[in-house]
């Protein structure tokens, strides 16, 4: 863990890599992710680099891929995921790699094509068949119609009794054909409309769905035939079926014809369900071939795709034979990576080894802090606060220990720390088989990747919850009570440790339990928590305004101890840490029967500041104590000037004695081989510039406001974040009642009843009980917990010696391809 207190030193190298032998040495590099590449080819277009056909290569084999597996997944087959690392391949090897995917590309959609035709034929058939049976059974009601004789005693009402009745055969044509379902209101009343009633339609649903060939969705279609008499009505029906997409078919007039077409249909069906049969099943071979490899072959042309966009960010020298790169790599790195290269160079077959060179630059380096599983978790906290600036002063190892303490302050139960220890260590114990599932649940994966900062949340947790005597919103009775004498006395029960012959002394660990049933419980936990949080916050304050002094020290900038860090940490202390220790003092100096006359600690912090001490109503804790307190606002008050004005002043003159000192002319006489006014001009001139580059132009303006903002700031912080660390006591006070409120309005109503019936009940309430413990108690009030323990290490903590203004090291890895996510 000690690489965590401050990010890696960094250098930046140059690399020259020999042409045959630069993909190879990529590729090691990759494999151990240690370098980060700069990109040498800043103004020249993606498209006009040099590896630019191979990239486009791969991608073209990516999409080949990506086709395979969509076709894979369509069929519902797994794929196999070993968890097998392979080899890169070399650059001769992508043709043959480019031509097994080309052919599993065009057998596939050869059978693909082959398939869909063969099941838009059976479509056709199947629908075909339908209609063949449906008209027969609308032929066959049609003619038991007409011959009904009371059809034509109706006709006979509107002709004449006089004239006899001449029955002329009327010939109709019809035209029968598929729509779908959801279509026939529509069609029948577009119908209508444009014949004007001169049709006649009938219809019936076909109960199996039939599979478009398309799409592969399962449609839900009907049969209809319409009649009709003479050609214009004809071409009108055509029509009105083309707009619905209905499908027509033909279908034979004599009933002979249409038996013979329907077993013609019935052999052909029989005879295309084979042939998909089969189509399916060769199908169903190639993609369980593809399926055990196709990861493998995703890896490997990805690992290319990532050589070639690499080596595009790389220059050429002159000779075509040479290529350059700059990286920056960790110092303590710098064997493995030479090692690498070695590598590569054997295995590319070159004789003439690649070499590593560190250069001098006045850039600043990226921040690379290296974490293990157990402080990754940590270390993603702090980096989303913004990274740190390189080599600075790294929280995340303090972060480790006070992230979870404050956070079990205000989450503080033993049941509910029980519990969330319980879920974590599940993550942690399993995590190997979990990492291997490789779920893609978003909220899954947050909470496992930080298992490790939840375990020791529910750790810390059980601890504060044992010192509240908290759990379920129950106190423990392990220690019996120093209180016990006096629930006999009162019905209602009120601790005053101030009787005589009830208080036999302090409780062993923790709170007594018999607090938990007294009437002022809420006043003596107010009173307690609302201390500890605000000693909490200070000494979390102070250590992180100590934790600066390390940064000044290690980047070597007296000014900021002398008149930043010192009057930082003596405002504070005057102040802040002084009102801690009154609290100590309060609570060692009085007794239970003195405690009554006691002062109280916020007038007498608030009197400190007014320097009003004439209050009869809030007397001195301790003789002198007007003195030592108005001596230590002055000395607060004195330390603003030092931060405000005399650092900003000392800036200016250190900057003009710098100036001075490199414009200083070298005098009107030359001696001995001394450089002539001329030369001496060139010098001085060449020395501005280089002091132009080393250090920026000093804006006694800017400087002045930005120490202005950084000192109000920090006074004023200094306040309002220790006001901030209450959140503490509230979240705490605020848990422990919603945890009794749960159990008194849920959890008791199954404990009224001892009978039967009653076991049933507390079986059912306890349900409830549970589901709105975990949703609520846990995860609920977990999250708000957790992010007020975040905002007091980014707001309150961080801020006093962390300005996060670095950038992340972003080295060129494969990890990011053997984990199945798409490389950048």
């Amino acid at each position: 863990m000690g690489e965590l207190f401050r990010s890696e030193e960094m250098t930046l190298a140059q690399l020259f890599l020999q042409s045959e032998a630069a993909y190879c040495c990529v590729s090691e590099l990759g494999e151990i992710g240690m370098v980060q590449f700069r990109d040498l080819n800043p103004d020249v277009n993606v498209f006009q680099r040099k590896f630019v056909n191979e990239v486009r290569r791969c991608e073209e084999m990516d999409r080949k891929l990506r086709f395979v597996e969509k076709e894979i997944k369509k069929a519902n087959i797994p794929i196999l995921d070993t968890g097998e690392n392979p080899e890169v391949p070399f650059p001769r090897d992508m043709i043959d790699l480019e031509a097994t995917f080309e052919k599993l590309e065009n057998e596939l959609k050869e059978i693909n094509t082959n398939q869909e035709a063969l099941k838009k034929n059976f479509l056709e058939l199947t629908e075909l068949k339908h209609i063949l049976r449906r008209t027969q059974q609308f032929f066959d009601e049609v003619s038991l119609t007409m011959e009904d004789p009371s059809l034509l005693e109706e006709s006979s009402i509107l002709l004449d009794p006089n004239e006899p009745v001449r029955v002329a055969p009327l010939r109709l044509g019809f035209v029968a054909g598929v729509i779908g379902r959801e279509r026939i209101p529509n069609f029948e009343r577009m119908l209508w409309r444009v014949c004007r009633g001169n049709v006649f339609l009938r219809q019936a649903d076909i109960e199996d769905p039939l599979e478009d060939p398309t799409t592969g969705d399962q449609v839900h279609k009907s049969v209809f035939i319409i009649f009709f008499q003479g050609d214009q009505l004809k071409n009108r029906v055509k029509k009105i079926c083309e707009g619905f997409r209905a499908t027509l078919y033909p279908c034979p007039e004599t009933p002979q014809e249409r038996k013979e077409m329907l077993a013609g249909v019935n052999a052909r069906i029989d005879d295309l369900q084979m042939v998909l049969n089969q189509t399916e099943d060769h199908r169903q071979r190639v993609l369980q071939a593809a399926a055990k490899t196709i990861r493998v072959w995703f890896i490997k042309v990805r690992k290319m795709k990532a050589i070639y966009h690499t080596l595009n960010l790389c220059n050429i020298d002159v000779t075509q034979k040479c290529l350059i790169a700059e990286v920056w790599c960790p110092i303590s790195d710098l064997d493995s990576i030479q090692f690498a290269l070695r590598r590569g160079t054997e295995k590319s077959g070159s004789t003439v080894p690649s070499i590593l060179n560190r250069m001098q630059t006045k850039q600043t380096p990226p921040t690379y802090n290296k974490t293990n599983k157990f402080t990754s978790g940590f270390q993603n906290i702090v980096d989303a606060y913004g990274i740190g600036s390189y080599r600075e002063i790294n929280p995340a190892p303090y972060t480790i220990i006070t992230f979870p303490f404050l956070f079990a302050v205000m989450f503080g139960d033993l049941g509910h720390g029980t519990l969330m220890t319980c879920a974590a260590l599940y993550l942690v114990l399993r995590e190997s088989r979990l990492m291997a599932q490789k779920n893609d649940n978003e909220i899954f994966n947050m909470m496992f990747g930080g298992r490790y900062i939840i375990l020791l949340m529910g750790v810390f947790s059980m601890y504060t919850g044992i010192i509240y005597n908290d759990c379920f919103s129950k106190s423990l009775n392990v220690f019996g009570s120093g209180w016990m004498s006096l629930v006999i006395i009162d019905k209602i029960l009120q601790l005053d440790p101030a009787v005589d012959g009830v208080f036999s002394g302090p409780y062993p660990i923790g709170i007594d339990p018999i607090w938990s049933i007294s009437v002022n419980k809420l006043s003596f936990l107010n009173s307690f928590k609302m201390k500890m949080s605000v000693i909490l916050g200070v000494i979390h304050m102070l250590f992180g305004v100590t934790l600066s002094l390390f940064n000044h020290l290690y980047f070597n900038k007296p000014l900021n101890i002398y008149l930043g860090f010192i009057p930082e940490i003596i405002f504070m202390a005057s102040l802040f840490g002084y009102l801690v220790i009154l609290i100590f003092y309060k609570w060692v100096s009085y007794s239970a029967r003195t405690s009554r006359d006691a002062p109280s600690l916020l007038i007498a912090f608030i009197n400190m500041f007014l320097f009003n001490y004439n209050d009869p109503n809030n007397k001195p804790f301790y003789r002198g104590q007007m003195a030592i307190q108005s001596l230590l606002v002055v000395i607060a008050l004195a330390c603003v000037p030092c931060m405000l004005i005399v650092k900003t002043l000392v800036m200016r003159r250190q900057y003009l004695w710098r100036k001075h000192l490199g414009t200083q002319n070298f005098g009107g006489i030359r001696v001995g081989n001394g450089p002539t006014e001329d030369e001496a001009e060139i010098i001085q001139h060449d020395q501005l510039a280089q002091q132009s580059e080393d250090e920026p132009e000093f804006n006694f303006a800017d400087v002045a406001v930005h120490q202005a903002i950084h000192t109000i700031e920090y006074c004023l912080g200094c306040i309002s974040n220790t006001a901030s660390y209450l959140r503490l006591w509230a979240l705490s006070l605020a848990h422990a009642q919603l945890s009794e409120v749960l159990w008194s309005m849920v959890m008791r109503i199954g404990l009224y009843s001892r009978s039967l019936g009653g076991f049933i009940l507390l079986a059912i309430v306890f349900y409830f009980f549970a589901v709105l413990t975990v949703v609520i108690l846990l995860i609920m009030e977990g999250l708000s917990a957790f992010l007020h323990a975040l905002r007091l290490h980014w707001v309150e903590f961080q801020n006093k010696f962390y300005s996060g203004n670095g950038f992340k090291f972003l080295p060129f890895t494969f990890e990011s391809i053997l984990d199945g996510r798409a490389e950048d």
